[in-house]
């Protein structure tokens, strides 16, 4: 897995906005969204353009570039980190829009930051040259300081979903201009407040077709996704979704590390680090963590070099990727756990970061592309059996 020199780049410029994203961490908290400052640090940094087409000014960098990226700029602050790969993935839908939509959508601007969400689905009713959408999506991270947004929505006839010729429902992808959506407040929440992941919504909007598309299997890829990272289809952006449990898992335990060499224990003798309980601790967590990355990039590394060759996955790499991202999330809540059991009250102080990684960490295992259920999702597939999780068709 060696790095790019592109990543070299990225991940150096990661390291001189760093005093900004950890200065900021506790205003998102607070505001409960990404303050502008770290955003347009990000942004100064080419980070919301590492995963953006060439055609359209982005670097269109590797998949494990980007996912060392996200993961370090999760290891600083993993509401940045998660923003970062939330719209980071959100440009591999541009691969399902027609060439013109994703001209319009990143055309000359790949610094945009992309936010959105896909259920439930609104309703799209059929209108001279596009469809008039009403929806609600919540969970939309970023989304206050995104320039698009994503939805979807059941194409009505007659008052029904239309249905395709397997009798499914018909459901579109749409993109949505910001000045088209209205941001409701809604992200009250024990963890990850920093993201600002609020519902959003749209009220018989005009969309054209060129913003629309059918969510299905990609036929054919438009000129400007024809690259490896868009043949990955929606499997890179549910592998990024481990990015940011990776570096909050990371981080604690750095953290953990450093207090155990200076805290003594009320009525104890011995530092943190003396004692035989947390020193078991920490080597659980570290190995935890290490096991779990490592079978993260090795499902990542073979679904990039299946892409880089111009084929798209198979099944069983789906289904890999699924389960390294599964697996990955849960280990590092795990790891975690773990370090808030060895930190003793330090975990439980405001002051400390240690409890914001455990209510961050537990908010990320809830994820519905990358929850625990989705190891059931796979393990149906193992087993020969009809799968709950269409995504694995795509």
């Amino acid at each position: 897995m060696a790095t790019t020199a592109v990543g070299i780049s990225l991940l150096d410029a990661v390291a001189r906005i760093a005093p900004i994203l950890r200065e900021k961490a506790a205003e998102a908290e607070r505001e409960r969204r990404l303050s502008k400052e770290a955003v347009e640090a990000m942004k100064s940094a080419g980070l919301y353009r590492m995963c953006k087409p060439r055609a359209f000014g982005g670097l269109e960098v590797d998949a494990i570039t980007a996912m060392r990226v996200m993961e370090e700029v999760s290891r600083l602050d993993s509401a940045a980190g998660w923003n970062l790969q939330i719209s980071t993935g959100g440009g591999s839908f541009g691969a399902w829009l027609p060439a013109e939509g994703g001209k319009e959508l990143f055309g000359g601007h790949p610094d945009d930051v992309l936010a959105g969400a896909l259920a439930p689905p609104g309703k799209a009713v059929p209108a001279d040259g596009g469809y008039r959408v009403t929806g609600r999506w919540p969970f939309a991270s970023g989304c206050h300081h995104a320039s698009w947004l994503f939805g979807s929505a059941l194409v009505m006839e007659g008052g029904e979903p239309r249905k395709d010729e397997k009798g499914n429902p018909t459901q579109l992808l749409i993109a949505f201009p910001a000045s088209d959506v209205k941001i409701l407040d809604t992200w009250h929440t024990m963890g990850m407040r920093g993201t600002g992941s609020n519902d959003i919504a749209v009220e018989d909007v005009f969309v054209p077709e060129r913003r629309a598309a059918v969510i299905a299997p990609l036929a054919k890829l438009p000129e400007a996704f024809s690259g490896p990272l868009y043949r990955m289809t929606v499997w890179f952006p549910v592998a990024g979704l481990a990015a940011p449990a990776l570096g909050t898992a990371r981080a604690a335990i750095d953290d953990l590390l450093d207090l155990g060499r200076k805290k003594t224990p009320s009525y104890l003798r011995s530092t943190v680090g003396e004692r035989p309980v947390a020193q078991f601790q920490v080597g659980q967590a570290e190995a935890l963590l290490g096991a779990a990355r490592a079978y993260l990039y090795e499902a990542l590394q073979e679904a990039w070099d299946t892409a880089l060759e111009g084929r798209m996955l198979s099944q069983q790499q789906k289904i890999k990727v699924q389960l390294a991202t599964s697996h990955a999330i849960r280990s590092a809540a795990d790891a975690v756990d773990l370090v808030h059991q060895a930190a003793g009250t330090s975990g439980i102080r405001e002051e400390q970061r240690f409890e914001r990684y455990f209510r961050d960490i537990h908010v990320m295992t809830q994820h519905a592309f990358g929850s625990v259920n989705r190891i059931e999702s796979a393990g149906k597939l193992l087993f020969g059996q009809p799968t709950d999780w269409a995504f694995f068709e795509m």
